[in-house]
C-alpha cells in the first residue's frame, strides 16, 4: 500500500483533532421515558458533552439526572420544560391521562436543584412549566464555556 502526501496530511489532521463527541440539544419536544434513559445511558457511558441549545421539554431533562452535570451545559438559547408524566395515548383511546407512577419516576432522575425548582413552582402539573435562560436556568446548570 502506497501512502500519497495529500493522504499523510489527511491523516496527521485527524490525529491531530481532538475528538468533541457531544450530544447538542436544540429542539427536543420529548417522548418516550425508557427510549430517552437509553439514550442518555449511552451519551453517560461514552463521556459526551450535552449542550443543550434550545428547547429541551419533557423526557428531553431526564439528561440532568442521568448525564453527569459536569458535562451538561445551557447555551442562551436554552430552555427546559417540565409537566407530569402521561401514559401513551395509543393506550388511552388518544385521551391525555397522567401517570402518578411516570411521573414518580421522571422526579427520581432529577437532581436536587432541579426538585427544588419544580417544588417552588407548584410541583409537576399537566401544564408545562419552563425556566428559560437566567440565572434560575443556571443554578440548576452551568453556562456553555466558550471552548466548547
Amino acid at each position: 500500500m502506497r501512502i500519497t502526501l495529500p493522504g499523510l496530511l489527511l491523516l496527521c489532521l485527524a490525529a491531530a483533532t481532538p475528538a468533541r463527541a457531544e450530544l447538542h440539544i436544540t429542539r427536543d419536544h420529548g417522548g418516550y421515558v425508557e427510549e430517552y434513559k437509553a439514550k442518555y445511558k449511552r451519551v453517560r457511558e461514552k463521556g459526551e458533552r450535552v449542550i443543550i441549545d434550545g428547547i429541551c421539554n419533557s423526557a428531553c431533562t431526564l439528561v440532568l439526572g442521568i448525564v453527569p452535570m459536569n458535562k451538561i451545559c445551557v447555551t442562551p438559547r436554552a430552555s427546559l420544560g417540565f409537566h407530569q408524566a402521561y401514559y401513551d395515548k395509543a393506550f388511552t383511546f388518544g385521551i391525555k391521562v397522567t401517570s402518578a407512577e411516570g411521573t414518580s419516576d421522571l422526579m427520581s432522575y432529577y437532581p436536587d436543584t432541579v426538585k427544588d425548582w419544580i417544588r417552588r413552582n407548584g410541583g409537576l402539573t399537566t401544564d408545562m412549566k419552563k425556566i428559560k435562560n437566567g440565572v434560575e436556568l443556571w443554578k440548576i446548570v452551568n453556562p456553555c464555556p466558550e471552548e466548547w
